[in-house]
């Protein structure tokens, strides 16, 4: 094997890493993981090569990119005979490559390590889906399980009764340059001005897309029910549900209360202009935006099926609910609007993620390549 065993340094050049992601998209949470971890893992010595059938529109620098786009029919299989065809594809590219790590973002079996992921819908592509998955983890080849998130290694556990011993938890890492409290003094008071928002006004702040899911017509809700009528909303992010969120909120009299910015390819502006973050989801495992909100210095309310949770501190950096419990949102929506409530807990935000910068979230990652090997 190429990696040494030793536990003193980083992994030698020529450690051979194949990661395997279908597609990009700047705002899928997993594709942003495996940007983040193609940079540090490079930076740390790895010869990394990518497995993908689209990365355009990504960094593309300092790793091999190897591309699997094999034909499939649109019109018969659709989804499925796409996912098929490249999980093909992708299982070739491995055994041709004598990749000393096989790290799998997609449900493919023959991979030596998957980053898991929950679904939480039901479909026929959703049921094929759980088919591959099953296959994946029953595969001898698979040695390790990388939860993003200790919600998701306890699912783990319970729904495909995968041994302790292959799970391993390995948080997302956040840019704690980028995402950082000083930006609050960049872009407060010109991001405001830009959506007529008075410095005074408590500013909530959402950042996701798939809008049922992630909490928004509970959040409209509550904050129609909040005691503090002039608190705003800023939601960031792109759904089919859109329009009907629109409505939604002109319905519940929040139309000028409530600014729907469309997705953001920079999302900083909006960490820097607001107060507090909220995602009342029904089932994330660990979203990026709540990191970077953290990181940006803003407290954060958010639910017991977010993988998050764990690291709010209840009065001390944000609040924790049940994702449908409208009520107690409202209350903690009104706890932060206070007039420096908010800005009494940015520090303990930023403290609650600390741990998770880049480079440490390699580090991690090589102890388990060093573990393996």
């Amino acid at each position: 094997m190429s990696l040494p065993l030793s536990d003193s340094a980083s992994p030698k050049p020529n450690l051979r890493l194949a990661i395997i992601r279908q597609r990009y998209t700047p705002y899928g949470g997993a594709e942003r993981f495996v940007e983040r971890a193609l940079a540090a893992l490079i930076r740390e010595g790895a010869e990394v090569t990518l497995i993908t059938r689209n990365w355009e529109g990504a960094p593309q620098e300092g790793f091999i990119q190897k591309i699997c786009d094999p034909a499939y029919s649109r019109l018969f299989g659709g989804r499925s005979a796409r996912d098929r065809s490249f999980a093909a594809c992708a299982r070739l590219a491995m055994s041709e490559g004598r990749y000393d790590i096989t790290q799998s973002h997609e449900r493919i079996p023959g991979c030596m390590i998957f980053r898991a992921g929950m679904i939480t819908r039901f479909s026929p592509f959703h049921r094929n889906i759980l088919k591959q998955e099953a296959a994946m983890l029953a595969s001898p080849a698979l040695k390790a399980v990388i939860c993003n998130s200790v919600l998701v290694r306890n699912e783990m556990q319970r729904y495909y009764d995968v041994p302790e011993s292959k799970l391993v938890v390995i948080e997302n890492g956040v840019d704690l340059e980028s995402f950082h409290p000083r930006l609050s003094g960049e872009w407060r008071e010109k991001q405001r001005f830009a959506l007529g928002i008075a410095a005074d006004t408590p500013v909530f702040l959402f950042v996701g897309s798939g809008f049922e899911r992630k909490g928004m017509p509970q959040l409209l809700s509550a904050l129609a029910g909040m005691t503090m009528q002039q608190a705003h909303l800023v939601v960031v992010g792109q759904d089919r549900q859109l329009s009907a969120c629109q409505r939604h909120a002109e319905k519940l009299g929040l139309g000028s209360r409530v600014h729907f910015v469309g997705p953001q390819q920079d999302v900083r502006p909006y960490y820097g202009m607001a107060d507090a973050f909220v995602l009342p989801t029904r089932y994330d495992p660990m979203p990026n935006a709540a990191l970077e909100a953290m990181a940006s210095g803003l407290p954060i309310i958010t639910s017991l099926t977010c993988g998050i949770a764990a690291r709010v501190s209840a009065g001390e950096n944000g609040f924790v609910c049940d994702a449908l419990d409208i009520k107690q949102l409202a209350t903690h929506l009104d706890q932060l609007a206070a007039p420096g409530k908010a800005e009494t807990m940015r520090a303990c935000a930023r403290a609650a993620v600390l741990d998770l910068d880049l480079e440490s979230m390699a580090s991690r990652l090589i102890g388990l390549y060093r573990r393996l090997l």
